[in-house]
């Protein structure tokens, strides 16, 4: 092989190893149509405003530390974008074989389990469905709220198929309802009572 060859086969390999690469992340610009990651590769190397790939229909902003794969376009690194990312410390373990799982740093999990269901954990936060319009809930057996109190600002209303009446037009029912006092005076005359002193 001629120093030409030698040469050519030279950068062709350095190519090669530089067309993948690991780095952490340092900073995060989420601002903008692509996400930009600064990235640290080495003690010497820094590289500013990578662009991060993402799946569609997923986002999130991996925290500072967490490991990159890098894809080097051209084999050079600042033509390079991240594919991959994983922050060692908050990642979960111990998934089973089908497990999924969608979780944040502090620890909070949408966890689509092998034979357990869905269980999400709020970490003690507040959970919030916004702008919906009809929320169904569709369960086979029963709804369990495990709560020390249930809350709704506007109607309810059960046995929808059947009872047209809110809860809160049963109870203006009941608090003003009577009943006849049957043969109290002489002669057979009926009065009613008076409404119900506790309405409540």
């Amino acid at each position: 092989m001629n120093d030409t060859t030698h040469g050519l086969m030279s950068r062709i390999a350095r190519r090669i190893n530089t067309a993948i690469g690991w780095a952490r992340i340092t900073f995060t610009n989420d601002s903008g149509n692509a996400q930009l990651v600064q990235v640290q590769v080495n003690a010497a190397e820094t590289i500013d405003n990578l662009p991060r790939i993402a799946e569609f229909g997923l986002t999130s902003v991996a925290p500072n530390g967490s490991d990159v794969a890098m894809v080097n376009l051209g084999g050079g690194r600042n033509n390079a974008v991240v594919v991959g990312t994983n922050h060692q410390a908050s990642r979960p373990k111990g998934l089973k074989a089908g497990e999924t799982m969608l979780y944040s740093q502090d620890g909070k999990s949408v966890y689509l389990t092998a034979s357990g269901g869905i269980v999400i954990d709020a970490k003690g936060q507040d959970v919030a469905v916004n702008n919906g319009g009809t929320v169904t809930i569709h369960a086979q057996t029963k709804v369990i709220v495990d709560s020390p109190r249930l809350e709704c600002t506007g109607d309810i209303v059960d046995n929808t198929a059947t009872n047209s009446h809110s809860m809160a037009q049963m109870r203006a029912i009941f608090n003003s309802h009577t009943h006849p006092v049957v043969n109290i005076q002489t002669g057979g005359s009926t009065i009613n009572t008076n409404a119900p002193s506790q309405t409540e």
